[in-house]
């Protein structure tokens, strides 16, 4: 294929790319969307810093002379040049392996290892944001206080949303629990726009090693036999290599419980985009009005804040 040819099929790879979809760089594994093309330049965006880079023209062109002269090791890219590699196996010329990148008339266009759809590519904070936005979508239109009543696809996906949304918040509020323990002092509190934190300690314990524990218990004439008991990881090894019964030395309790076995991350997405092109779709005087609304609702959360 001639390079003309070749640049505009990347640059129609590229511009048909679903948004929010990321491409990575072969060794470094950086992250980077497309954010715009031109007549001489693919500009990208990379994740992990916010760096705008310009892919040019020209450099495509000699990365694609040095594709027909034979397949690129991947592992000897360069940091500079990785981009561009990514970019290259978008097109149905060109194919990619574990190591290498060659010149291939029956690779398939967009079929790239470097290529991270939309779904895969969201960080934790936005998975949050977009399963509470679905959680309250669904909440809108069911009647979540009686749960009973609800028809079993709506139950199910009530479960589902709320079970994700509760895992990724938590791990959210995990991460923001050591640089929030770098900020408060002893007995000291920080008051935030929704509420208010404190420094809390609690202490946990686990036994010392048995010969630390038994030369203790014998210093001050204490018998072994008031700490020692049954070893449960012991125990199971007995039933695994034995005859014997687990009723014989265990009381069991079925408890019974909703798992989440799966989650249609594809649909999920689905969903999303269909609420933020309903809202795109919204005419002026309706967004107006939904501002308007907002607004309202923070001035009351406002109000009662400053109550309380």
């Amino acid at each position: 294929m001639e390079p003309d040819d070749t640049w505009t099929a990347l640059r129609k790879q590229c511009e048909a790319l679903e948004p929010g979809a990321e491409l990575i760089t072969p060794v470094s594994e950086r992250p980077f969307g497309i954010e715009r093309t031109a007549e001489d330049r693919i500009v990208v965006r990379f994740g992990d810093s916010g760096e705008r880079r310009s892919l040019w023209r020209e450099q495509f062109v000699v990365f694609l002379e040095r594709l027909d002269e034979g397949s690129i090791a991947i592992e000897q890219l360069q940091p500079g040049v990785e981009p561009y590699a990514s970019v290259v196996t978008l097109a149905d010329t060109y194919a990619t392996d574990d190591e290498t990148i060659r010149y291939d008339v029956d690779a398939a266009g967009g079929e790239t290892p470097f290529l991270v759809p939309a779904t895969d590519a969201r960080d934790p904070p936005q998975r949050v944001h977009d399963d509470a936005m679905l959680l309250a979508a669904l909440l809108e239109g069911i009647d979540a206080d009686d749960p009973a009543a609800l028809d079993t696809d709506s139950l199910t996906d009530l479960y589902v949303l709320a079970s994700d949304v509760q895992h990724g918040s938590d791990r959210l509020r995990r991460s923001a629990r050591e640089p929030l323990l770098e900020r408060i002092g002893p007995d000291q509190r920080l008051h935030g726009r929704y509420g208010t934190v404190r420094r809390t300690t609690r202490e946990r314990r686990r036994p010392k090693d048995a010969e630390t524990v038994f030369a203790a218990l014998d210093e001050r004439g204490i018998p072994r036999e008031w700490v020692t008991g049954i070893d449960r990881d012991k125990l199971d090894v007995v039933l695994a290599v034995t005859d014997l019964e687990e009723n014989e030395v265990y009381d069991v309790d079925e408890d019974v419980y909703v798992q989440k076995t799966g989650v249609d991350e594809d649909e999920k997405y689905s969903r999303l985009q269909g609420i933020a092109d309903r809202i795109d779709d919204l005419e002026d005087t309706e967004g107006e009005a939904l501002r308007e609304e907002l607004d309202d609702i923070e001035d009351r959360l406002e109000a009662a804040l400053s109550a309380g």
